[in-house]
């Protein structure tokens, strides 16, 4: 794994074949996708974007072995993004919230999941198509 500069994400590895799920470490936290290798065009389509976080859950490694014991048919390659140790389950969560938000209308994205819109960016104030995004400072707030 490369290391990273980034604020968020420490370690990544990219388009990793699902024979090579032990080479994620143990109780790594983080984002990861799965996806399906299409070769006659070679694409990767996402299958599933999940997390794994906290100290009590079994990390990473354990989330995609649990994929491959259930639907190892379904994807064949992975990328894992872990995460560095001071960023919170909860953001964690909301990181995986707002890529499964993005992918919730993709026909082929989150085929294995359940929750395909994050329902708590459907609370954030939207803005019409005339409305400006404006700092507080703009507004005199």
């Amino acid at each position: 794994m490369a290391v990273s500069e980034l604020r968020l994400i420490k370690n990544c590895m990219e388009f990793v074949n699902q024979d090579n799920v032990g080479d994620v470490a143990p109780k790594t936290r983080g984002l990861y996708v799965l996806f399906k290798y299409r070769p006659r065009l070679n694409k990767y389509d996402v299958v599933y974007i999940g997390m794994a976080g906290g100290e009590k859950k079994a990390g990473m490694r354990g989330r995609l072995h649990s994929h491959l014991r259930n639907k190892a048919d379904q994807w064949t390659y992975f990328s894992a993004f872990e995460v560095w140790d001071n960023i919170r389950e909860d953001e964690v969560r909301e990181l995986e919230g707002i890529f499964r938000h993005i992918y919730r209308k993709d026909t082929r994205a989150n085929r294995l999941n359940k929750q395909r819109s994050f329902k708590k960016l459907a609370k954030v104030g939207r803005k019409t198509k005339k409305e400006k995004w404006m700092t507080p400072a703009a507004t005199g707030q």
